[in-house]
């Protein structure tokens, strides 16, 4: 299955899931207004008002008991929501998470660093924060989030300290499959109705608790009347709350246990290591605490995680959110002999070569490129277009390959920059110095520019961090701005205020927006600002009549970005080739049969960053299929001369994380 039939797929989940919990607020609504008139014709018999004979319809007690019923579930559901709106940390300390420093020297914490920077590169996603749950011994983990943007991924002590690499690899990518394929916002609407649905339970529990603990004395016949009908509301309340929530349970348990094997299944695509989450599942499986967690907001939340976090037994299992260990691991190793592994207490990761290393297999004939500054004049390098069906196919996927090729980054950036990006008092210079231009030093003009929007300070750290960011080449200098973004989200609204102002005022110094430099405004600041609004925009257009401008103007950027590949002019740009970007418009436009007649190239001056950033907010909303396809055609764009330069590359990754289709990196074969 890959993204956009991935994300196809959520959707149609959400829609039957909404189906069912309707259902379910439907029958609550019932049982209330069945509770109602029960009560009701049992006063009109108690008292002779009303007749005396039973009725069971009566159209203005069911408006008020469905307007009522739904009011408390519907505000329920929405505080819940609200709450989830914080992002993923405010899931991740609600349960005891502790989130980990980027700069952490602790050899565990760093190890899990690793594992999560790597998968986060590989696939093209923000780095997410990470989170540990100090108090919990048993092995689990959970993603969250509402969009990648604010997405977090905690793991228990027990995970960090029990698992093997390679275990923890599986389980990290266990995780991003579910930030992948829009798991976790299906997560919070699932704790979010059940939630709403509990609260009727919550009302009815707390009316009863209300009566037992007071001293109520009546006087005469209808003080006892009044006490008679408060106790029966709560009792019907509670009763019919919680066989709502019961139901809704079921389906929260019913809907989790699919998705776990679609994400066991996608981790060993990742890892193409089966041994990794089959050994982190057999672990679970042989330790006595197993993945369950000490937290009494363990069942709430029960579906985001790993494996089963709460004892669930009761009712025969239904409620569990995880299908059964041995099954999980059949599926992946059918010739499993039923043993569950007996781990040594405790993984001694000070002692793991990869962990002082930080790299595990080597690559150079692949990316030693990536490090190597290019000699004045040199031509930079290029990559063999790999075809643009792949390309499309890669998005939202990860390949062992992405993995390797992650991993050799992190190990081969110079040292200086590594600890930079993850130090949140540094990660703002180096944003700093990347977007200062080649040269070991930085421009006057630019020194200016920090200095007046963000310091003394930070002017002089950039100073110190320019010379070794000139020794990268262009296709590293992205990735290395992801891997500051845990950092860059721990500043202060002020200090991110002041950093978004400096990297803007540096991107409009030389009034020339490059591909680096947009690039850093559509990836890095863009996640910053999603942050800390994380709701996502509703999918709105469905047809291609409807954004035909805006692939116009997207696919004519990305036609003259490919054109201007000619010699050097006096400013430092290249001269684009008319004849050249028509023919890759044509190629995109090409994809887009419905459409194609009428798109035409439209003039640098009409496509230029300002007019694509429109463009692509605009297509933002556009839905799944729409994004495919169009993909497709940027894909062709920038192929169509048999080669993708790193500036290119940057630009289609660019796009297509604005889009929400997170992009890996483009892994062609070095041109000749």
């Amino acid at each position: 299955m890959d993204f956009f039939e991935a994300q196809q797929h959520a959707r149609r989940r959400t829609s039957r899931l909404v189906a069912l919990f309707v259902l379910a607020v439907l029958g609550t609504i019932g049982l209330s207004y069945a509770a109602a008139m029960a009560l009701l014709n049992f006063e009109r018999a108690r008292y002779g008002f009303g007749g005396e004979d039973a009725t069971w319809f009566d159209p203005g007690v069911f408006t008020a008991v469905a307007a009522g019923t739904l009011a408390v579930v519907g505000f329920a559901s929405l505080y819940k929501w609200a709450s989830f709106r914080g992002g993923g940390g405010v899931v991740a300390e609600g349960v005891g998470g502790r989130l980990v420093d980027p700069n952490t020297t602790d050899p565990a914490e760093r190890r899990l660093l690793n594992v999560v920077e790597e998968m986060a590169i590989a696939s093209g996603v923000p780095v997410p924060a990470v989170y540990v749950l100090n108090e919990e011994e048993g092995l689990n983990a959970f993603a969250a989030g509402l969009t990648p943007s604010d997405a977090v991924v905690a793991v228990t002590r027990g995970t960090m300290e029990k698992l093997t690499r390679d275990e923890l690899q599986g389980v990290v990518g266990h995780e991003f499959s579910h930030i992948l394929n829009g798991d976790m916002r299906m997560n919070v609407r699932i704790a979010a109705i059940v939630f709403g649905i509990l609260v009727l339970g919550l009302i009815g529990r707390g009316i009863l608790r209300g009566l037992g603990r007071g001293r109520v004395r009546s006087s005469g016949r209808g003080g006892g009347g009044a006490i008679f009908i408060i106790l029966a509301v709560g009792l019907a309340l509670m009763i019919i709350g919680y066989i709502g929530y019961f139901f809704g349970r079921l389906i929260q348990a019913a809907v989790s246990r699919q998705r776990e094997f679609l994400a066991d299944a996608s981790a060993v695509q990742f890892t193409r290591n089966p041994g990794g989450i089959t050994g982190a599942l057999r672990k679970i499986g042989g330790y006595a605490l197993g993945s369950e967690l000490g937290t009494h907001k363990a069942a709430e939340i029960g579906h985001f995680f790993f494996a089963q976090a709460f004892e669930a037994s009761l009712f025969g299992g239904l409620w569990a959110t995880h299908p059964p260990l041995d099954v999980r691991i059949r599926a992946i190793d059918p010739q499993w002999d039923g043993k569950y592994f007996q781990p040594p207490e405790k993984v001694d990761v000070a002692h793991e070569s990869f962990v002082q290393a930080g790299l595990t297999r080597p690559h150079p004939e692949v990316f030693g490129r990536i490090f190597t500054a290019a000699a004045p004049g040199a031509v930079p390098p290029r990559l063999t277009a790999m075809s643009a069906l792949a390309a499309v196919a890669a998005v939202g996927t990860v390949t062992p390959r992405h993995v390797d090729y992650a991993r050799d980054l992190l190990d081969r950036l110079p040292p200086r920059l590594r600890d930079a990006a993850r130090s949140p008092a540094e990660a703002s210079a180096l944003i700093f110095a990347l977007l200062s231009g080649p040269g070991p030093a930085i421009p006057e003009a630019m020194a200016a520019i920090l200095a007046a929007k963000a310091g003394p300070e930070a002017l002089a750290r950039a100073r110190e961090l320019a010379p070794a960011c000139d020794g990268l080449a262009v296709d590293a200098r992205l990735p290395l701005a992801q891997l500051a973004l845990p950092a860059l989200r721990q500043l202060t609204g002020d200090q991110r205020a002041a950093f978004t102002a400096a990297c803007q005022a540096l991107i409009e110094a030389d009034r020339q927006l490059s591909h680096f430099e947009y690039a850093i405004q559509k990836v890095v600041l863009r996640h910053l600002r999603v942050a800390d609004a994380p709701a996502a925009a509703p999918v709105q257009l469905y047809s291609f009549n409807a954004v035909v401008e805006p692939i116009a103007v997207l696919l004519s950027a990305l036609a003259w970005a490919g054109a201007a590949a000619g010699p050097a002019q006096a400013d430092g740009t290249a001269e684009a080739d008319p004849a050249a970007a028509d023919a890759a418009f044509r190629d995109g436009a090409g994809q887009l049969r419905l459409i194609e007649a009428r798109l035409a190239l439209r003039p640098p001056a009409a496509s230029e960053f300002a007019q694509l950033d429109a463009a692509l907010d605009r297509l933002a909303g556009s839905s799944f299929p729409i994004k495919q396809r169009l993909l497709l055609a940027c894909a062709h764009t920038v192929s169509h001369d048999g080669v993708i330069r790193p500036e290119e590359g940057e630009l289609l990754r660019a796009c297509a994380d604005t889009l929400g289709c997170p992009m890996p990196p483009l892994l062609g074969e070095l041109a000749a």
